[in-house]
């Protein structure tokens, strides 16, 4: 009987460590990182559940009514329409319920597919803060000299933060530590960031004559472009082990400056205005750095160059695609 329970015991060990294999991994300054490939899908944390239902209540609170604004839009309705731009990042998560399980092959497919996602983001947003004019822009400096100095701002401020990460070798992020919880604090980092920039942007939409209208055209079409960033965070944290719900709310978390930033830039919108392309420029920056460095770099290892670069290319094109037909039908 002791025999066969510890026969048992040991094929069960056995069975365990086959299926958790360790992958080491060498960086710039010589030290050795270790990623497990376990990706299977922790238990649902009570804090996601949490996290839900006070979604739900800010969402039930704060809807203004009526919904569409008429005539001067209320700091209510500028919060609310920042508020499901946020909500809407969530919902990026969707494609992988029915992906419960991912393998390390794929894991470095979704680190492709997010990386082709965040190149054509910051390329958006290069060109939006390059391309950028407003009547009440008074600074002496081109948009281009701006983005181009937010971009370096973002640049400095990815690179020092990696720095302070790479120093925390057992660092937790939700439920991933070590190599994993790093990588997923860069991405919620570099998300966080951009979604100052267009907090900003919904704030100045709301302002001026026609901000009841243009401020809802704007949010709109924000809310579409958050949907494809939510699912760029959410095929870097699912494949790692994180359960969907959690994913969920960090994708959102990722996008909370958008109803706070919103306040102040209606607010005090002359003063947002000149400064609005270098933030774009810190968040391209900070998110293309991101994109080569870790994410491409990461799914080559996991694939092979040829997959990486033409998953990638795709997850690009695509991005670009459906980012252009949102903005003209904004624009229409």
């Amino acid at each position: 009987m002791g025999e066969s329970t510890a026969t048992t015991t040991n094929k069960q060990t056995a069975a365990s460590a086959a299926a958790t294999t360790t992958t080491t991994t060498t960086t710039t300054n010589g030290s050795v990182e270790r990623r497990d490939s376990d990706s299977s899908p922790r238990p649902t944390p009570a804090w996601a559940y949490v996290s839900l239902a006070a979604f739900a209540a800010v969402t039930w609170i704060t809807m203004p009514s009526p919904l569409q604004p008429h005539g001067e839009p209320t700091l209510q309705h500028v919060f609310f329409y920042g508020w499901m731009t946020a909500i809407s990042t969530g919902l990026g998560v969707l494609p992988f319920l029915f992906m419960p399980d991912v393998a390390s092959y794929w894991v470095g497919v979704s680190n492709a597919i997010a990386a082709g996602m965040m190149v054509a983001a910051s390329y958006s947003l290069f060109l939006e803060g390059c391309t950028y004019a407003d009547p009440h822009d008074q600074s002496e400096y081109s948009t281009e000299l701006r983005t181009a100095f937010g971009a370096v701002l973002g640049l400095a401020f990815i690179l020092g933060t990696k720095n302070v990460l790479d120093q925390y070798e057992d660092l937790k992020f939700g439920a991933l530590g070590g190599a994993d919880a790093r990588k997923a604090l860069l991405i919620f980092f570099v998300m966080t960031l951009h979604s100052f920039s267009e907090g900003v942007g919904i704030g100045v939409s709301f302002g001026g004559v026609h901000g009841s209208q243009l401020g809802t055209f704007i949010s709109a079409s924000l809310a579409a472009h958050n949907v494809p960033e939510g699912l760029a965070i959410a095929v870097v944290l699912l494949p790692r082990g994180m359960s969907t719900l959690a994913a969920a709310v960090w994708a959102v978390a990722t996008s909370l400056p958008q109803p706070i930033m919103a306040i102040p830039a209606y607010w005090f919108v002359h003063h947002f205005i000149p400064v609005l392309p270098v933030g774009l420029g810190f968040a391209g920056g900070a998110m293309a750095w991101v994109a080569f460095f870790e994410l491409l770099t990461e799914a080559i290892e996991d694939t092979d160059v040829l997959t990486t670069g033409l998953i990638a290319g795709c997850s690009l094109v695509s991005m670009l695609f459906v980012q252009s037909a949102i903005d003209d039908e904004a624009r229409s």
